[in-house]
């Protein structure tokens, strides 16, 4: 993208989805499995409850089967 870094700013933050910790993203973690990293169970529960793909070279979190992922290798 041609332009001043206030532009390319701007037009990254209007392209990118926030995703809040709601109580939904919360209880969607429960259904991960515990021994799993709580940053990991996070990430996988956000990406459940907001329908994101959640791009990760983890083979763990690719083989989780509930959410989608997009192998980052």
């Amino acid at each position: 993208m041609q332009g001043d870094l206030t532009q390319w700013v701007a037009h990254a933050v209007s392209a990118t989805k926030l995703a809040a910790f709601t109580h939904e993203v919360a209880l969607a973690g429960r259904q991960f499995p515990y021994d799993l990293d709580p940053a990991d169970r996070f990430l996988s529960a956000t990406a459940l409850v907001f329908d994101f793909t959640l791009v990760t070279a983890d083979r763990r979190l690719l083989g989780l089967g509930n959410i989608k992922t997009l192998a980052n290798r």
